[in-house]
C-alpha cells in the first residue's frame, strides 16, 4: 500500500483552533491507489484512504485534495476521530487552510470533561465534582463547521443518552452549537422513545464545561384544583464562581402568572447568603367545589420574600440577617406546597450582630414578627433594636467565686392590628423601651462527683418607659388595652441553688451479650431552690418575655433523672464506647406565689397560655431513647396534679436504615380538662409521618408524608413523591392533597396538586419556588 506524507499535514484536527501546524514524522497517509493531475495540484486517493497523526485519524473510501483551492473532499464512510470524539458522514468537504467544512448525513460523539475546581485564597474548598464526563451524541442532514468551536446542524439534533436506542433526543430544524459557550435551537422537538413530547420554538442552553453554566433550565409541569395547569420555566445565570441567580416564570391556566428570582452568593469564610423573591399576579377565577358548585376567588397581586445572609465584619463581629415575608397570607397559604409554609401565619424579618472581645460580648438584634389570627387581624411583636452587652463569668480575686454581668437595652414592639366590617383599620400600640441590668455571683461546689451544688446570688434592676396603672384587684393584669405612658422601675434580689445528687450508679457486665459489653444505670435526684424578693409592681408590667415574668416568692423545682448507658461497638472493628441509650426525667415545681405558675416557661402549658394560678406546676415527663444509630424516640408529657388528667403529650420516633430508608412519626395531643377548657372541640390532636426510601445510587426512590387531624377526623395533607434516574435521563413527580377545611377563609376547601419534571444528562433543572419537588435527587 503506497504511503504519502508532508503536504497534507494541513488536514490536522478539524476541531482544533486555527493555528499553523508543521509536518511531523508521525503524520502518515495511505490509500490503495493515488493519482495526480493538473500539474501536481490535484490529488486523488482511491480505496481505503487513511490519514494518521498523533491525535487525529481520518478514514474514507475516496479522497480528493485540490491544493490551489485548499479543499479536501472525502466520500464514502467518512470518519473523523480525535481522542474520544468521533464524527461519521457520507461526504465531507474541508478547507485545509481555515479547517472549516461540512459533513453530509453526519452523526458523531463528543466528550466534555468535567471542570476542575480551582482553589481561591480565603474561599471555602469546594467538593470535587464527579469524574464522569458528559457524552453527547449529535446527528444531522448537514453538519457545518463554521468556526473554531462553532457548528451548524441542519435538520438534526443531539442527545446525551448514548445507547443503541437513545431514550430521548432534541431534534431541531437548525442547531447552532457553540462548544464551551451556548447552543441555539430553532423549532426544537423533545422526543422520548421516538414519541414527540414537547415543542419549543426557540431553545438556548449552555454547553460549557463544568456543572454551573448560564442557560435555560428544563421546565416543570403541574396541575392544581385552584391554579389549574401550570408551567414553570427558569433561566440560570452563573455570574461567577461565587455568585449565581435564577429567574423564574410561572404560568397558571386558571389564575394568571408569577415571576420570581433567587440570588445566591458564597465568598467563603462564612460570608454567604440567599435571597428569594416571587410576585404572583392572579386574575379573578372560580373554585369548583366537590358538589359541583363554584366559589369565586378574587383577583389579587402579592409577593413573597425569603432569604438569609451571613457576613463577617471587621472587629471580630459576625452579622446575620433573615427574612420570611409575604404581602398576602391568603396567597401564601394557597401558593406554597409544603405543610410548614402553607400553614405559616407569621411573617418576619430581622438582623443580628454578634461580637466578643476580651471577656465581653455584644449581641444586637432587630426583628419584627407579625402573627395573623385571620385575614384582617394580627399582632406585631419584636425588637427594634435590642442590644445586649455582657461580661462572661470570671473568678473574683482568684477564688472559686465567679462574677458575671449582663446589661440590655430593648425597644420592644407590640401592636395589635385589625380591620372592622366597614374596612376601617384599628391599631393598638403597646410598645415600650426597657433597660435591664443583671449582675450575678456564682459559687460552684463540686468537691464530690456524686453530689454537686451550684449557687448564685443576683440582683436585677429593670426600667420600663410604659406601664399599667396600679390596682388592688388581684384578678387584673397589665394588658395592651390599659397600658399608659408612665415609667416604672422594678428591682429584686434572687438566691438560687441547683443541687444534683447524691448520684447512684450500678454497672452490669454482659460480655456474652450481642448488644453491649456493659450496662450502667444512673439515678440523679435534683433540687433547685430559688428565693426571690417580692415584686410588688408585677401587675403593672406588660409581660413580653422571660425578663418580665418574675412574680417573686420561693420556687422549688424537684425531680429525678434515670439514665441508662450501654458500652457497645458503634462502628464495626472499632473499640466499644459508652453511650446513653435511655433517659427518663420527671420534674415538678412548687411555688409559694401562685402567679408564677402562669409564667414558668419550662412547662409547655405556660408557654401556650393554658396554665392556671396554682402552687404546683404540672408534672412533666421527658423520655429520650437512642438504642442504636438507626433508631431514636422521644416522649414528652405534662400531667395536671389537681384534676389528675393529662394536659399535653407528644411522641416522635425516627428510624434510618443506612442512607436508603428514613422514617419519622410524630403524635401530639392536648388533653381535655373540662374545669380548665370547657370547649374541647378545638384542642390539638394530630399525627404526622414521613418516609423516604431510595436505592443506594438514587436510581429509584419515593417519599410519602401525611398530617392527620384526629380531633376533626380529616387528613390535612398527603404528599407522595417518586423519581427514576436512568443512565442519561430521569423522571420525578409529586402528587399532593391539601385540605383547607370547609370553612376556610381563602374560599377553597381543598387543593389537589400534581407536578412533573424531567432530568436530562448534562442539562440542568430546578424545583419551583412553591416548594414542589424539593429534595428530590435529580
Amino acid at each position: 500500500m503506497p504511503r504519502f506524507a508532508g503536504c497534507f499535514v494541513l488536514l490536522l484536527l478539524i476541531a482544533r483552533p486555527v493555528v499553523a501546524q508543521q509536518p511531523t514524522a508521525q503524520d502518515t497517509m495511505s490509500s490503495d491507489r493515488h493519482e495526480v493531475t493538473n500539474n501536481q495540484k490535484n490529488h486523488h486517493f482511491i480505496g481505503s484512504f487513511e490519514y494518521q497523526s498523533k491525535e487525529t485519524s481520518i478514514f474514507a473510501d475516496e479522497a480528493w485534495f485540490y491544493s490551489d483551492e485548499d479543499k479536501l473532499v472525502l466520500v464514502g464512510n467518512v470518519t473523523f476521530a480525535q481522542g474520544n470524539n468521533r464524527i461519521s458522514a457520507e461526504r465531507a468537504e474541508i478547507n485545509t487552510k481555515t479547517r472549516l467544512g461540512s459533513f453530509s448525513n453526519a452523526s458523531g460523539i463528543a466528550n466534555v470533561q468535567p471542570q476542575r475546581q480551582q482553589g481561591r485564597p480565603g474561599a471555602v474548598a469546594l467538593p470535587p465534582t464527579g469524574a464522569q464526563e458528559t457524552v453527547v451524541y449529535f446527528f444531522g442532514d448537514s453538519v457545518e463547521k463554521i468556526g473554531p468551536k462553532k457548528y451548524k446542524i441542519t435538520n438534526g439534533g443531539f442527545t446525551t443518552c448514548v445507547q443503541p436506542t437513545p431514550r430521548w433526543d432534541l431534534h431541531a430544524d437548525t442547531v447552532i452549537l457553540n462548544v464551551d459557550h451556548y447552543t441555539f435551537l430553532k423549532q426544537a422537538v423533545f422526543t422520548v422513545k421516538g414519541v414527540p413530547l414537547l415543542y419549543v420554538p426557540v431553545l438556548i442552553y449552555p454547553t460549557k464545561e463544568g456543572d454551573r453554566a448560564t442557560g435555560f433550565l428544563l421546565p416543570t409541569y403541574g396541575t392544581s384544583s385552584i391554579f389549574g395547569h401550570s408551567i414553570h420555566d427558569a433561566f440560570f445565570w452563573a455570574i461567577n464562581r461565587s455568585q449565581d441567580a435564577t429567574i423564574l416564570h410561572d404560568w397558571y391556566s386558571k389564575t394568571g402568572q408569577g415571576i420570581g428570582s433567587e440570588y445566591r452568593y458564597n465568598y467563603g469564610g462564612g460570608n454567604d447568603g440567599t435571597l428569594n423573591l416571587h410576585f404572583l399576579d392572579q386574575h379573578e377565577s372560580a373554585y369548583v367545589r366537590s358538589d359541583g358548585t363554584t366559589a369565586p376567588l378574587p383577583a389579587s397581586r402579592s409577593y413573597e420574600l425569603r432569604g438569609g445572609a451571613n457576613q463577617v465584619l471587621p472587629g471580630n463581629i459576625r452579622a446575620r440577617a433573615n427574612v420570611n415575608y409575604f404581602s398576602s397570607i391568603e396567597s401564601s397559604q394557597t401558593y406554597n406546597t409544603d405543610i410548614y409554609s402553607s400553614s405559616r401565619n407569621v411573617r418576619l424579618f430581622g438582623a443580628n450582630f454578634v461580637g466578643a472581645w476580651a471577656g465581653y460580648s455584644m449581641n444586637g438584634t432587630i426583628d419584627r414578627q407579625e402573627s395573623f389570627y385571620d385575614l384582617t387581624s394580627s399582632v406585631v411583636s419584636g425588637t427594634g433594636p435590642r442590644v445586649n452587652i455582657s461580661r462572661s463569668e470570671r473568678p473574683l480575686f482568684g477564688s472559686a467565686v465567679y462574677f458575671g454581668l449582663t446589661s440590655e437595652y430593648a425597644n420592644l414592639l407590640r401592636e395589635s392590628k385589625s380591620i372592622d366590617p366597614d374596612n376601617i383599620p384599628h391599631d393598638l400600640d403597646a410598645g415600650l423601651n426597657r433597660v435591664d441590668i443583671w449582675p450575678v455571683i456564682r459559687y460552684p461546689f463540686k468537691k464530690w462527683q456524686w453530689f454537686t451544688v451550684n449557687s448564685t446570688v443576683s440582683w436585677r434592676d429593670t426600667f420600663y418607659t410604659r406601664s399599667c396603672p396600679s390596682t388592688n384587684d388581684s384578678s387584673t393584669s397589665c394588658s395592651a388595652t390599659n397600658i399608659a405612658d408612665a415609667s416604672l422601675n422594678r428591682q429584686y434580689f434572687s438566691v438560687q441553688s441547683q443541687i444534683v445528687g447524691p448520684v447512684f450508679n450500678r454497672i452490669w457486665d454482659t460480655a456474652q451479650s450481642s448488644y453491649a459489653e456493659k450496662f450502667k444505670h444512673t439515678i440523679e435526684p435534683f433540687l433547685t431552690v430559688q428565693e426571690t424578693t417580692s415584686v410588688d409592681n408585677f401587675r403593672q408590667i406588660l409581660v413580653t418575655d422571660g425578663i418580665d415574668n418574675v412574680t417573686g416568692g420561693t420556687n422549688l423545682a424537684y425531680g429525678v433523672a434515670n439514665r441508662f448507658y450501654a458500652k457497645r461497638r458503634i462502628t464495626p472493628g472499632q473499640p466499644a464506647q459508652a453511650r446513653e441509650i435511655v433517659d427518663v426525667e420527671l420534674t415538678q415545681t412548687y411555688y409559694t406565689n401562685q402567679l408564677q405558675a402562669l409564667f414558668d416557661l419550662q412547662y409547655q402549658t405556660a408557654q401556650l397560655g393554658g396554665g392556671t394560678a396554682s402552687h404546683f406546676s404540672p408534672v412533666k415527663l421527658s423520655v429520650r431513647a437512642t438504642p442504636t444509630n438507626d433508631v431514636n424516640a422521644t416522649v414528652a408529657a405534662e400531667f395536671d396534679n389537681r384534676y389528675h388528667s393529662m394536659r399535653t403529650i407528644s411522641a416522635s420516633t425516627t428510624y434510618a436504615w443506612t442512607s436508603r430508608l428514613q422514617t419519622n412519626v410524630g403524635w401530639t395531643k392536648y388533653g381535655c380538662i373540662p374545669q380548665l377548657t370547657p370547649d374541647c372541640s378545638n384542642l390539638t390532636h394530630f399525627i404526622n409521618a414521613s418516609t423516604n426510601a431510595h436505592t443506594r445510587d438514587n436510581r429509584f426512590g419515593s417519599t410519602y408524608q401525611f398530617n392527620y387531624d384526629i380531633t376533626r377526623g380529616s387528613m390535612l395533607n398527603q404528599t407522595i413523591t417518586g423519581f427514576y434516574n436512568a443512565q442519561c435521563c430521569g423522571l420525578a413527580f409529586q402528587y399532593q392533597t391539601y385540605n383547607y377545611g370547609a370553612g376556610s377563609a381563602i374560599g377553597a376547601a381543598a387543593d389537589h396538586r400534581f407536578f412533573l419534571s424531567f432530568t436530562l444528562a448534562g442539562l440542568g433543572n430546578f424545583s419551583p419556588f412553591n416548594g414542589a419537588l424539593s429534595g428530590v435527587p435529580r
